[in-house]
């Protein structure tokens, strides 16, 4: 009985500390203590992980001469053109970049590291025109997703993608742009009632000054910076922005804010106030050590609590990579994967606002219920798709890609599209021992508890691989 708990225990934190698990690592890791196999999702990649898509040299390069193009007040037809063929190629590279970030996803051996950069990513939330910044700011959450808190919330402060989203390079001396202070506070520290709109004022005079150059290097401009004194949360001094943010950690409500929005993102959307009291004093004691946090939530008792199990909706990144991992899928056309992004509501480097997707209830309606449930069979039989549903109105252009080559009588219909994917099932089916069963192959893949109606449907199935699509077709899938 306690191996079969194990075996439980691990595919659980799996599915919420990755993107779940092959049955054979499966059966290995539940010979573990949890705390060995929850050491093991912490420990540090062997190789540089960084995404490496963007060439900042040729980035850079271009930044200088769209510079310099912005900085005239006419352009001749020569001009017009090399900002046009610029800003065309940013977008490709930038559709470039969401789909190398999907694909580290799933291919990658350190799921929990791109789990956090997933969480973050939703938690700094930023839209950057430039694919060179929205890489950088990636990486960024991607290499101290797991480490500092502080070192991770001053380098996202610094990034230019985050100081042009939230217009830091509009805050000077005399004239402080307040958005940046206001989102840090409200966002991504403290949460909404635990500052006051004088405290806002303060931090944005801090953070004047706070910029960046021509070529993407943050610079601090001692001439915009107002070196007056300030007043921050009773606090006296002539701050800058480091001594905001250290003001900032040293109050435990910044710990408990995190700590309830790890504790939704991982555990449940609807929190527990006391286990979210126990992971902030965790997380304060430990001088904001985001992997001490994520071991004493992955190691407590209650993280495996029935209650926690099989409950949460899968965001469709989770639900795109969850299934492209566990059936070894490849994209021939890799922009199908953009575009069922954006049908599905969750499109990567572009969150509706700076306060990121909503999550949880928010990301099933009846339309994208049911393009989910599709979604399986047409993946892994390779059909055709119609996308429609939920996209941003600023990802049509993306999703009018698939529509090029029409002719103009097709030019308004609903983009269709064949996913074009290639399901290794071979790979796929010999993960499983001889004489496994559909009744045991659906317990596999669900997380929720079967019920009834489940066990009878499967018990008359001859197959796995129709048992595996039938089961992934399922509203139960969506569940993890």
């Amino acid at each position: 009985m306690k191996a079969k708990d194990n075996f439980l225990k691990v595919k659980h934190l799996y599915n919420r500390a990755g993107f779940g698990i092959s049955y054979p690592d499966l059966h290995k890791l539940s010979k573990k203590n949890i705390e060995k196999v929850v050491d093991g999702l912490l420990k540090e990649p062997k190789d540089d992980d960084a995404l490496k898509l963007v060439d900042p040299s040729e980035e850079k390069r271009q930044l200088l001469v769209q510079a310099g193009l912005y900085a005239k007040k006419d352009l001749n037809d020569e001009e017009k053109k090399m900002r046009q063929e610029i800003i065309r190629m940013q977008n490709e590279i930038s559709r470039d970049l969401n789909i190398a970030f999907v694909s580290k996803m799933i291919n990658t051996q350190s799921p929990l590291r791109e789990k956090m950069t997933l969480f973050w990513h939703g938690h700094f939330a930023c839209r950057s025109n430039n694919p060179m910044y929205a890489q950088q700011l990636n990486n960024i959450q991607r290499k101290n997703g797991l480490g500092s808190f502080k070192t991770l919330l001053v380098e996202v402060s610094k990034s230019p993608a985050m100081l042009n989203y939230l217009n830091n390079q509009q805050n000077k001396k005399g004239k402080p742009n307040e958005n940046f202070a206001r989102e840090l506070m409200e966002l991504f520290t403290l949460g909404r009632g635990n500052y006051s709109e004088k405290d806002i004022k303060e931090s944005a005079r801090s953070f004047t000054g706070w910029t960046y150059d021509k070529d993407g290097s943050f610079n601090f401009r001692q001439n915009q910076h107002d070196d007056r004194t300030k007043t921050f949360f009773g606090k006296i001094g002539n701050f800058q922005g480091e001594n905001i943010i250290d003001i900032i950690l040293e109050k435990p409500e910044t710990a408990e804010f995190i700590s309830r929005k790890v504790y939704k993102f991982f555990v449940n959307d609807t929190p527990n106030e006391a286990h979210v009291k126990e992971l902030a004093n965790h997380f304060y004691n430990s001088k904001y050590d985001i992997g001490e946090l994520m071991r004493k939530m992955f190691t407590s008792d209650w993280f495996y609590a029935p209650e926690n199990v099989g409950t949460k909706i899968k965001s469709p990144a989770e639900f795109l990579v969850g299934l492209s991992r566990e059936f070894y899928v490849t994209y021939n056309k890799p922009l199908v994967l953009i575009q069922l992004q954006s049908s599905l509501g969750q499109y990567l480097f572009n969150p509706p606002n700076v306060a990121g997707w909503p999550g949880g209830q928010s990301w099933i309606d009846s339309s994208s219920l049911m393009l989910r449930m599709r979604i399986p069979s047409l993946v892994l039989n390779d059909g055709e798709i119609d996308f429609s549903g939920k996209a941003d109105p600023e990802d049509e252009a993306v999703i009018a890609l698939s529509r090029a080559g029409t002719n103009n009588a097709n030019a308004n219909a609903k983009p269709k599209s064949y996913v074009n994917a290639n399901a290794n099932w071979p790979k796929f089916l010999d993960t499983f021992p001889n004489g496994t069963t559909p009744l045991e192959l659906t317990e596999f893949l669900l997380q929720p508890k079967l019920n009834d109606k489940i066990t009878k449907m499967v018990s008359d199935n001859k197959g796995l691989r129709s048992t595996a699509v039938e089961i992934t077709s399922m509203p139960e899938y969506q569940l993890c």
